[in-house]
C-alpha cells in the first residue's frame, strides 16, 4: 500500500509539474541547446559556403574581441548600480505606501504604471527628456536646481553620461515592479510583532531594523535575484536610445549579439556570445543563492 501511494503521489506531482517542465524545455533547454550547437559551426546567413563544424573557434574569436569585453563591463556596471539602488528605492516606496491613508491606491497605481508601459514608448519619452538643448526637460531641471551653474549636455551622445542616463531611465521604469513585491511582503508581516516591539519600548527605526527587515529577508532576496536577471537582459533601451554608442559606451552583450547575428549575419558568433553570457548570468545567480540563502518559515 505504501509503494502504491508513493507511486500515485509521484504521478500526481509529475502531472502537476508537467506544464512548467514543458515550458522550461521549450523556452530554456531547447533554445540553449540549439545556441550551443550553432556556436560550434561557421553558420553565416546568406553565405554560399556550406556550414561546417569548427569546434570552439567562435569562442576564441569573441574572447579576443575587445567590444565583447566592453559589453560585459557595461552589463556589469549596469547591474552593479541597478540592483542595490532599485531595491532600496522600491523598499522606501513600499514603506511609504504601506499606510492606511486616503487615495493610497491611486498613488500605488501611479508608481506601478511605468512598469506596464512598453519599453519602446518609455525610451522615446526619455529621449525627449534628454534633449540636448537648453530647453530639454533634464537640462532645464538641472539648470534650475543648480541656480544656472549647469550647462546643457547631450546626455545620449556623451561617453560619460550615456550609460548613467540609461540607468536612470531603467530605475524609473522598473522600480514599481519591485515595489509591489516588497509591499506584498510588508502586508504579510504579522501586526503582533510590531505591537510586541512597541510594548518593549522600540522606536520606529528599531522596529524597522529588528522586525521589518528580518521578516522581508526572503522577499528582498527574491527581488534582488529577479532584478539581477533583468539587469543583464538590457537591450531595448540601448537599441532605441543609443545603438550601443557613443564609442561603445552603452553597448551590452545582448545588443552586440543581436547586431553580430542579424546585422553582420554571423549567426554562429552571435550564438557563442549568448551561450557565454547565459553561463555568466547563471553563475552569478547561483552564487547569489549560495551566499544569501533564504530562511525557511518555521511552522
Amino acid at each position: 500500500m505504501t509503494n502504491d501511494k508513493f507511486k500515485d503521489d509521484t504521478l500526481t506531482a509529475l502531472i502537476m509539474a508537467a506544464p512548467a517542465l514543458i515550458g522550461l524545455f521549450l523556452f530554456v533547454a531547447l533554445p540553449f541547446t540549439l545556441a550551443v550547437g550553432i556556436s560550434l559551426t561557421n553558420l553565416r546567413l546568406g553565405s554560399p559556403l556550406p556550414t561546417k563544424w569548427v569546434g570552439f573557434e567562435q569562442y576564441r574569436r569573441i574572447f579576443s574581441d575587445p567590444t565583447f569585453f566592453r559589453a560585459l563591463l557595461n552589463n556589469g556596471l549596469f547591474a552593479l548600480v541597478i540592483v542595490p539602488v532599485q531595491t532600496a528605492l522600491a523598499l522606501l516606496l513600499a514603506l511609504l505606501l504601506n499606510r492606511p491613508l486616503k487615495a493610497m491606491v491611486l498613488f500605488r497605481t501611479l508608481f506601478f504604471m511605468p512598469v506596464v508601459f512598453p519599453m519602446s514608448l518609455v525610451a522615446v519619452v526619455w529621449i525627449l527628456i534628454y534633449a540636448p538643448s537648453a530647453n530639454g526637460l533634464m537640462n532645464a531641471f538641472l539648470k534650475s536646481v543648480t541656480f544656472g551653474v549647469w550647462t546643457p549636455k547631450d546626455f545620449l551622445h556623451d561617453p560619460v553620461l550615456a550609460l548613467p542616463a540609461i540607468i536612470l531611465l531603467s530605475i524609473w521604469q522598473g522600480v514599481g515592479f519591485q515595489m509591489v513585491i516588497i509591499l506584498t511582503g510588508l502586508q504579510s508581516i504579522p501586526k503582533v510583532l510590531y505591537e510586541a516591539a512597541a510594548i518593549d519600548g522600540s522606536n520606529k527605526w528599531n522596529q524597522f531594523l529588528h522586525v521589518t527587515l528580518p521578516q522581508l529577508r526572503n522577499t528582498l532576496i527574491f527581488v534582488m535575484l529577479v532584478t539581477s536577471i533583468l539587469a543583464f537582459r538590457l537591450f531595448d533601451q540601448v537599441q532605441i536610445m543609443t545603438q550601443g554608442g557613443p564609442n561603445d559606451a552603452t553597448t551590452t552583450v545582448m545588443y552586440e549579439a543581436v547586431k553580430v547575428a542579424f546585422e553582420q549575419q554571423k549567426m554562429a558568433k552571435g550564438a557563442a556570445m549568448t551561450v557565454v553570457f547565459f553561463l555568466i548570468v547563471l553563475a552569478i545567480t547561483i552564487v547569489q543563492r549560495l551566499v544569501v540563502k533564504e530562511e525557511r518559515a518555521i511552522e
